[in-house]
């Protein structure tokens, strides 16, 4: 099957965007996987409502927020309360499997393909559903690892462990003094590996990904497909923006978006792209 490039509307209606999108993830010579919240949320990560109310009712009732973005924020007094909450955060948000099995399905329909993934997500869901390390760019960071809240080095620090014995210990919404975890190097009070300011590590397993990707994008320049899932406007310029304009580049991608909601595309690329409002996982269940 040759890859036929559509002309601006030939994809209207929504059972044609499908067959239109499994012809291009069959007769593209590489995908690109561009990765934001809105896929985890698919699987069923989900921040607010019934999950949070089942892991968070006791700091709901102390503190007064409503979901898990807000406890992130909020301003404990002690660093026993502050990592009580956050070791907890980050053992359902990265420890535990998502609800849904959409990770998977993802990667039942992308495994044989010479594929690449770029994520902003930092739950390391692609790595637990058997995508190959190396075929990943986790750009902000990763629930699963520490870094020094200086920095004092570029290096981070794999938590699993910390995180499963505060988890084990926690009481009262507090962890034990000694549990606070405290860098190797310099002694100072370690943080999460995420990105929310300058002070973020990219360590030398960051730096390989990130050329891994680079090579990916330079090497691969023919029958390109472009798929976007999830991806939302708090970070355009790493995935969506860089997407539209290598499509634009190169007359033989195409470019593929699923979102609920902000499934768009600029004018100048709407003749090679389908954009798809709607779950993530119900679309990749109609694809398979």
């Amino acid at each position: 099957m040759s890859l036929k490039i559509p002309t601006a509307g030939y994809i209207k209606n929504y059972s044609d965007k499908i067959k239109w999108l499994k012809e291009l993830l069959n007769t593209s010579e590489a995908v690109v996987i561009g990765a934001g919240a809105g896929l985890s949320t698919s699987a069923g990560f989900t921040y607010s409502g019934e999950r949070f109310r089942n892991y968070f009712s006791d700091f709901a009732r102390k503190y007064g927020f409503s979901d898990m973005y807000s406890g992130g924020f909020y301003p404990y007094k002690t660093p026993e309360e502050f990592w009580a909450y956050w070791s907890r955060y980050i053992f359902i948000n990265r420890y535990m499997d998502p609800p849904k099995p959409v990770y998977s399905a993802l990667y039942d329909m992308i495994k044989n393909q010479n594929y690449f993934v770029i994520t902003t997500n930092v739950d390391h869901c692609f790595q637990k559903a058997g995508f190959d390390k190396n075929r990943l760019f986790y750009t902000q960071g990763d629930y699963g690892l520490f870094q020094c809240s200086e920095p004092c080095c570029q290096e981070t620090f794999d938590n699993e462990q910390s995180i499963r014995q505060m988890m084990g210990r926690q009481k009262d919404m507090r962890i034990p003094s000694e549990l606070l975890p405290k860098c190797p190097k310099c002694g100072k009070p370690l943080t999460m590996n995420l990105r929310s300011d300058d002070r973020f590590v990219e360590d030398e397993c960051w730096h390989v990904a990130a050329a891994r990707y680079s090579d990916f994008i330079r090497t691969h320049t023919g029958r390109v497909l472009y798929l976007e899932l999830g991806v939302g406007y708090n970070t355009p310029g790493i995935i969506k923006y860089p997407f539209w304009r290598m499509t634009a580049q190169n007359p033989r991608a195409a470019y593929a978006c699923i979102n609920r909601g902000e499934a768009v595309c600029p004018t100048e690329i709407e003749a090679r792209s389908v954009c798809i409002d709607g779950d993530i996982g119900e679309v990749l269940t109609k694809i398979k």
